[in-house]
């Protein structure tokens, strides 16, 4: 029988989505359960930081904002919460961290693990679009791993850091979930709860308007979030304070703010070297318009929250590129300090999901290992991100002494309010509890220790402690260890001070090979101040 012609049968669209495909049964509870376990690696360990991180809060913004919400008797000025932060509605925050010293002592830690938790709950949120199919796991374990990248490690060592940020991001998460799946109501609701806790929440009502218009809905329902989006941008354009903000420049700068915008998309691939994670951005905004293409022609409706997860990273990128691009940070681009990599998160989430959706075809091994793979590698890069964070936050460490002391210089050099002090001694929150302590196993505030039984030990002063307010820098040579903390004391041997040991050298210190640095701060004191190195419960005078 003579077969049909083949010339005649027309060619199949090679670059068409491939229709969705149900999970496959085969994979079973063994493979669900590895996936699950791999997922929550990232966030157990972001977890173990949380609980390890210090209990001070050393950062500027959280005295900042901890001093204008209360008045000295600790009470709250509900007024002063609904103003802003470094130009930003900060409501959610502010309450927060309110709560945070006047029920739990003033504790970082909470508001560390509460960070992680929320983070979670974007993980779940943004689980809840995968529609079922046989890379689901991998999907969710790689949603995971780059939200919970060691990139973010300042968002869990310090809550006023993540706090500031996760919130208004998991809101907005949940808010692209609910539009996803055509909910309205709950998609608007979790729009103003971040909308009140900060900034980076404001451009989600436009994310909204296009979800739902990528998902065939009447125009009214497009309409509806776009309206409240020119509302809310409006309103806050209008009360905002004049001027820049955190230093950013207010030159027009293009080159300046597309190297943000690139870098904040791309900041998961690099921890210092801006043109790096520049390239990397270019590349996935690049990949990311391949993929919305035909997205945004045929507008199908399983693609729709992933579409908008990737408009919402793009929209965050461009308020920092607008609104914080400088010179004066590490690496010289802001897009690639530690909280932002959430922009790059997002943005990688989005491509993720969207080149595995569209092509099923592809084998399910070389899935599990482009998962895998990412996973492991911008966590492995974000590691050097990670160590950069702990070793700008060390000298921070000062504030919990500068504080309880009150020694207005050094508060100073650090930032802090003081005008915090009276507050956070009313409401009892750290530095101001029972078990404060300087961290030498012994001496404390206020007790006598006798300078005559100190040893003597290879250490300096960097300059000549004149002012017991400000802050006292040298350095100190142990054999192969490092005091557990320096005491500032007075002529008759009364602890006035302390401060914290084992820092890095700085540039300019002439010290003994194997120094480390050391920085301390006192309060009021008679007479000439002694500074002193314990280690093991021993003295050691130093200078």
């Amino acid at each position: 029988m003579p077969q049909p012609a083949l010339a005649d049968a027309p060619e199949p669209d090679v670059t068409a989505p491939i229709p969705r495909v149900a999970e496959r049964r085969s994979a079973g509870w063994p493979a669900v359960v590895g996936w699950w376990l791999f997922a929550a690696l990232p966030a157990g360990l972001a977890l173990l930081a949380a609980v390890r991180a210090p209990r001070m809060h050393v950062l500027l913004d959280y005295w900042h904002v901890f001093a204008k919400i209360t008045d000295d008797t600790g009470h709250l000025l509900l007024g002063q919460v609904f103003t802003y932060h470094v130009d930003q509605p900060f409501v959610v925050p502010s309450l927060l961290f309110y709560a945070d010293a006047a029920w739990f002592g003033g504790d970082n830690r909470v508001l560390t693990v509460l960070t992680v938790g929320l983070l979670a709950i974007a993980v779940l949120a943004l689980r809840t679009m995968l529609p079922a199919h046989p890379a689901r796991g991998a999907l969710t374990a790689a949603i995971s791993w780059l939200l919970f990248t060691s990139h973010a490690a300042e968002l869990w060592l310090q809550g006023t850091n993540g706090i500031s940020w996760v919130p208004a991001v998991t809101a907005g998460t949940i808010a692209v979930a609910c539009a996803h799946r055509g909910r309205l109501a709950g998609a608007s609701a979790a729009a103003v709860v971040g909308c009140l806790c900060f900034g980076a929440a404001l451009p989600i009502w436009f994310v909204l308007a296009f979800v739902a218009w990528l998902r065939g809905e009447s125009r009214l329902r497009v309409a509806i979030p776009a309206a409240a989006g020119v509302a809310v941008l409006g309103a806050w354009w209008l009360t905002k304070p004049a001027g820049t903000q955190s230093g950013a420049t207010a030159a027009f700068d293009p080159d300046g703010r597309l190297s943000v915008f690139a870098a904040a998309v791309g900041g998961l691939w690099s921890v210092d070297v801006a043109v790096v994670a520049v390239i990397a951005g270019g590349l996935t905004i690049a990949l990311l318009g391949l993929l919305l293409r035909r997205t945004i022609t045929t507008r199908p409706a399983g693609d729709a929250g992933w579409a908008g997860l990737a408009l919402y990273a793009f929209a965050l990128a461009a308020m920092l590129a607008l609104g914080r691009t400088t010179a004066s940070v590490p690496g010289g681009n802001v897009g690639l300090i530690s909280r932002y990599v959430l922009v790059a998160a997002l943005a990688t989430i989005a491509l993720t999901v969207l080149a595995g959706l569209h092509r099923p075809q592809w084998p399910h091994r070389y899935v599990v290992a482009a998962v895998v793979t990412l996973a492991l590698v911008t966590h492995a890069i974000g590691g050097g991100k990670a160590d950069q964070v702990r070793r700008s936050y060390a000298p921070l460490g000062l504030a919990a002494v500068a504080l309880r002391v009150d020694a207005p210089a050094a508060l100073a050099a650090l930032h802090i309010q003081r005008a915090a002090g009276p507050a956070a001694r009313a409401l009892r929150a750290y530095p101001f509890t029972g078990d404060f302590t300087l961290g030498c196993h012994g001496p404390e505030l206020g007790d006598h220790v006798d300078p005559g039984t100190a040893q003597p030990v290879r250490g300096a002063l960097d300059a000549p402690a004149t002012d017991p307010g400000a802050v006292i820098t040298g350095w100190v040579a142990f054999e192969g260890t490092q005091p557990d903390c320096v005491l500032v004391t007075d002529p008759a041997g009364t602890v006035t001070g302390g401060g914290s040991a084992g820092l890095p050298l700085t540039t300019g210190q002439a010290a003994a090979p194997g120094a480390t640095a050391w920085q301390a701060t006192a309060g009021p004191t008679n007479g000439p101040l002694t500074v002193l190195a314990v280690r093991d419960g021993r003295l050691y005078r130093i200078g």
